[in-house]
């Protein structure tokens, strides 16, 4: 390849946007559950008499505020279960309760009051670990979710297993992630055939902006896009914040249409591309431009998020309005150097925000995440950053995302499990 990229890393990071950039209906978390306990049921071959759900720690913190899709406005892990093993097709995966019927919603309310699901905290696992099991007369049947929010790893039926995928195996996905760096990014983008990610970018461009827009025209939510459309005005840095906050105000409020996930979240999805779409539109971007600007967006907030894991209580927000605003940087005609700095930028601002889980506080999250990218890449434009030994701001760019992805991973572990226990009322208020 010419630019200095290899044909290996050329096709890894086409792989990584294919198999990363996926559409899912509603919060990937209670999504999964019920891709989990629809697998179950199908496995099991009949509608089972009883459901147990054993999750981490952070599934049940963002599944605990956030509406089920499909489901009637109803919240929890025993609704998503119990829609997933009434109306749920596991063939769908993502998109598992897309052809859910008001039937089966009424259902699964009586179910729901009749005790038909169990829900246990699974400690000392995986930070994302769903274990679905399911129970009839006769016959019983297992299905265990670990690391990646469609990836069975252990099927049982009858206490046999028929069906085992070693985690040293599915380590290494379709697209290697170690290969990334924001350099070999931005090489990509400048070189690669649109012919080979178009598909996945313009279906992201298209489901997050309708989602989006519907945040925008209806009450969903905290309404964190409609305020700021009304308050600050409708200039392209008032319009990349509230897009992004909308289509999650309508995600977070149970809205059933689907959005193109990054990093295994579509709120993570939508704030690393509607920011990006809106500044494309405002300067006129080609739809050439505005692909490549995506490619940029979505790989850098992925390269990011490998450092720290899918589930944690780092906001996601952060990295992917760390790749939103560096997009914007790059789309500006930016150099590697200003791209860098608006990595930087964003990083030393508001790398931190902690995840207290799933609900409508993540559209206000985007918004302050957006914002601070934005103001990243003024900076950035203007030769203007944070300097090296500044906080958590190292001389290498690789090395202070390095930083922010070990504190995310590592350090806020703690954080993590605290943030569990207030949520589960582990924690007596009386005595703090």
């Amino acid at each position: 390849m010419n630019r200095g990229l290899e044909q290996k890393v050329y096709d890894n990071y086409v792989a990584i946007l294919k198999e990363e950039l996926v559409p899912a209906l509603g919060c990937t978390e209670p999504i999964a559950i019920a891709y989990a306990a629809a697998k179950a049921r199908e496995v099991l071959g009949d509608l089972p008499e009883s459901v147990e759900m054993c999750c981490s720690g952070n599934i049940i913190k963002n599944v605990k505020g956030v509406a089920v899709p499909n489901a009637g406005g109803l919240k929890g892990i025993d609704v998503a279960a119990i829609l997933g093993v009434v109306g749920g097709n596991a063939e769908k995966e993502l998109e598992v309760l897309e052809g859910v019927t008001e039937a089966q919603i009424q259902r699964t309310k009586e179910l729901l009051a009749a005790g038909f699901c169990r829900c246990t905290l699974q400690e000392g696992v995986e930070n994302l670990y769903i274990v679905a099991k399911v129970f009839s007369r006769e016959h019983s049947a297992e299905v265990t979710i670990i690391n990646r929010h469609t990836l069975i790893t252990k099927i049982v039926k009858d206490g046999e297993i028929i069906y085992e995928h070693k985690i040293s195996e599915s380590a290494s996905e379709k697209g290697d992630k170690s290969l990334l760096n924001v350099r070999d990014i931005l090489n990509f983008a400048d070189m690669v055939e649109l012919a080979d990610v178009e598909e996945v970018i313009r279906e992201q461009i298209e489901k997050n902006t309708a989602i989006s827009q519907e945040g925008v025209i209806h009450p969903y939510g905290a309404q964190i896009g409609r305020t700021l459309l009304d308050v600050f005005g409708n200039d392209v840095r008032t319009r990349a914040r509230a897009k992004a906050a909308a289509g999650s105000d309508a995600r977070m409020g149970g809205c059933s249409m689907p959005v193109v996930i990054n990093s295994g979240s579509g709120n993570q999805g939508m704030t690393v591309s509607l920011p990006v779409i809106e500044y494309a539109r405002e300067y006129e971007a080609t739809k050439d431009q505005l692909y490549r600007a995506l490619v940029v967006a979505n790989l850098i907030s992925i390269h990011q998020k490998k450092y720290i894991g899918s589930l944690s209580a780092y906001c996601g927000a952060v990295s992917a309005a760390c790749g939103a605003g560096a997009a914007i940087t790059y789309l500006r005609g930016g150099t590697y150097e200003e791209v860098g700095l608006t990595i930087i930028n964003t990083i030393g601002n508001v790398g931190g925000i902690v995840c207290d889980g799933a609900k409508s506080s993540c559209a206000a999250k985007i918004a302050s995440a957006v914002d601070a990218a934005i103001l990243a890449h003024y900076m950035a434009m203007k030769h203007v950053s944070f300097q090296p030994g500044e906080g958590i701001v190292q001389e290498d760019l690789e090395d202070t995302i390095k930083s922010m992805g070990y504190i995310g991973r590592v350090g806020m572990k703690l954080t993590d499990t605290e943030i569990l226990n207030i949520m589960i009322d582990r924690v007596d208020m009386d005595k703090i």
